[in-house]
């Protein structure tokens, strides 16, 4: 039985072994198939993806010639190694990232450099003895008062990176200075060698096919503001339908586009502080006010929350009854829908760069409609009705009213933003075609009057005319006019 036993099992693993050898060639194309199916998908998603690999295959290469071309290698010989580094460690995907690492690297290596250079010759003055006892006290004061530094919130979004390299570099000119005498020309190969580097990152970035952060923050703030006003322009027809018993057909995902923006706050951090490292572009001067888009962001989010919160509304448990969903769905509606088209109004002023004066209307609907609902929810309609039922329909409404306030902060916050930007002003002219009709409606009214058989008798006023009309026309009150 043992044997019998044995020789199955062994009969059953070569059987599955060459099942599995079948099947591998076949997992290996699905595998293939489907990697290739996500680069092409994250190639076509965002197109800059590719240029940016082109662009740092470009500048390693260009900076690779210190070591392929013998003059080149020979006034740099093995520092030129820092230069690639820089490359790999300094280029970025926007320009605004690439040039606040290469500056914070540059500036970094020349300080770290200079008080190297000074503390080596400062502890050569104490002798054989102490010239290491002191070097190490540098390195320790340096390192620690940098590393405390790193840890306050404006200094750590801005030149964190530039603190690390200040340590790093200082620690290794004072400390390799110790055994090595030329150390002057260490630091001056270093900082070349560094600044090669950067440069190359930051013409590169800036001239080829650029990608700027501060455009992407202005796309996004708009982005976001628009999935709001979507989310909430078509969430009261669809709450009261739900509430109805009645199910939609239609593919309502964009109503959902509000989840995106709850999450955006590290984008907008990121892209804020890369955008404050760029020089002027496009329709973005220097000095461009980047903080204001992040104000507007937080608005937004807190106007996110309270979407989420209305989403929690159409999916609790109890519901209002239709009676109480009658009473308050067209003022609920009408509120949703003008803070939706408000939003969008001024998500669309953003990406135009004009002042947000068409959203003020919207606005203007939906704090009209807030106060219907308010009157609605003093009125003394709910005394019959019961309080379970009333409940989920008074939460609904406080919210919708609540979001008309994060509305027109986020219109104040625009207001502010389109001023200190300088954004461009719309002015409301009058249509010739406007002025046109009224003028043949002017007309037409004028042949109305040329009847050839009307006749219009004006009998006495009876109000006392101005001394002047009565010296001029005595007789005006008897006229009788035959047209």
């Amino acid at each position: 039985m043992d044997a019998g036993s044995g020789s199955g099992d062994k009969a059953e693993f070569f059987t599955q072994g060459r099942r599995w050898l079948k099947a591998l060639p076949v997992k290996f194309k699905a595998n293939m198939v489907a990697m290739v199916r996500n680069i092409r998908k994250l190639g076509q998603d965002d197109p800059r993806r590719v240029i940016h690999s082109l662009k740092v295959g470009l500048a390693l290469t260009l900076v690779s010639t210190f070591y392929y071309c013998q003059p080149l290698y020979s006034n740099f010989g093995v520092t030129a190694m820092w230069a690639i580094m820089t490359v790999v460690v300094v280029f970025e995907f926007s320009v605004g990232a690439t040039l606040g690492k290469g500056l914070n690297r540059g500036m970094a290596t020349l300080m770290a450099g200079g008080l190297g250079i000074g503390a080596h010759h400062l502890a050569n003055l104490s002798g054989h003895i102490g010239e290491p006892i002191l070097l190490g006290f540098f390195v320790f004061l340096q390192a620690t008062i940098s590393t405390f530094l790193r840890f306050f919130p404006k200094i750590k979004s801005r030149y964190d990176y530039g603190m690390l390299i200040f340590i790093l570099t200082f620690s290794l000119i004072s400390v390799s200075g110790y055994r090595d005498d030329e150390i002057l020309e260490f630091a001056q190969k270093r900082l070349s060698t560094i600044s090669i580097g950067g440069s190359a990152c930051a013409i590169i970035s800036t001239v080829v096919c650029p990608v700027w952060a501060g455009e992407d923050l202005h796309n996004l703030i708009a982005l976001n503001i628009e999935k709001l006003g979507n989310s909430l322009e078509g969430f009261g027809d669809e709450y009261f339908k739900r509430t109805g018993g009645e199910e939609s057909k239609d593919d309502k995902k964009f109503l959902e586009g509000y989840k995106s923006v709850l999450n955006s706050k590290n984008s907008e951090e990121s892209l804020a502080n890369f955008a404050a490292w760029e020089p002027g572009h496009g329709r973005f001067p220097f000095r461009h006010p980047w903080k204001l888009y992040l104000k507007v962001g937080t608005l937004a989010r807190e106007c996110a929350y309270r979407i989420e919160a209305l989403n929690g509304c159409v999916n609790a448990d109890i519901q209002p009854s239709s009676e109480v969903g009658s009473i308050i769905q067209e003022a609920c509606t009408n509120l949703s829908i003008e803070s939706g088209k408000a939003l969008k109004e001024l998500a669309l002023a953003i990406k135009k760069m004009v002042q947000p004066s068409s959203a003020d209307s919207h606005i203007e609907n939906a704090k009209s409609a807030a106060k219907n609902l308010k009157s609605l929810l003093k009125s003394g309609i709910w005394e019959d009705i019961d309080l379970l039922k009333v409940i989920p329909g008074v939460t609904l409404a406080s919210i919708l009213i609540d979001v008309v306030t994060c509305t027109e902060k986020i219109a104040e916050s625009i207001h502010e933003l389109a001023s200190k930007a300088q954004f461009k002003s719309v002015e409301p002219t009058l249509s010739t075609e406007k002025l046109h009709s009224g003028q043949i409606q002017s007309v037409k009214s004028v042949q109305m009057v040329n009847c050839s058989h009307v006749v219009i008798n004006v009998g006495e006023s009876t109000l006392p005319s101005p001394p002047s009309e009565s010296s001029s026309a005595p007789n005006a009150s008897k006229q009788r006019m035959e047209v």
